[in-house]
């Protein structure tokens, strides 16, 4: 395995952290160099600012954290060393639990990641595509009408 699938790894699992402290201003960074897609490749936010002020539109946060646990599971991490670029395949669930919602799954879905070595040697996102497969009680998550 290469360094960078353990890369790759770290940033999802960044991405995940950064989600469910309610850092969206971090999560903006993780993304400065990406677009946001729906799974066809329709690009809705790509740049920090744009970045940062969806996700800060659209989740529901309880004194500063969304009160989510993401789950990225199952990457299929594909790397062209050559050509410095990685695609990763991977699916996630949404847990969340509040005050008035016990813990439980809110969403699920596939997440189509694209990857870029930058000059220093880090890798970073060029885009995420998203796909939502099953919702269950995200009210508590999302603003009405964000999925």
């Amino acid at each position: 395995m290469s360094d960078a699938h353990e890369a790759i790894r770290n940033l999802l699992g960044r991405y995940c952290e950064l989600m469910d402290g309610g850092d969206f201003a971090g999560l903006a960074a993780l993304f400065a160099d990406a677009g946001l897609a729906d799974e066809h490749g329709n690009v809705f936010a790509s740049d920090a600012a744009a970045i940062e002020q969806m996700w800060t539109a659209q989740t529901l946060t309880y004194d500063g954290s969304p009160r989510t646990r993401h789950i990225t599971a199952n990457p299929i991490i594909e790397v062209e060393e050559a050509a410095g670029t990685a695609t990763c395949r991977s699916t996630y669930v949404v847990f969340q639990g509040t005050e008035a919602m016990p813990l439980q799954p809110i969403v699920s879905g596939r997440y189509v990641d694209t990857f870029r070595r930058h000059d220093a040697g880090d890798w970073r996102w060029a885009e995420r595509r998203y796909a939502v497969d099953h919702v269950g009680d995200v009210s508590h998550h999302l603003r009405p009408g964000m999925l």
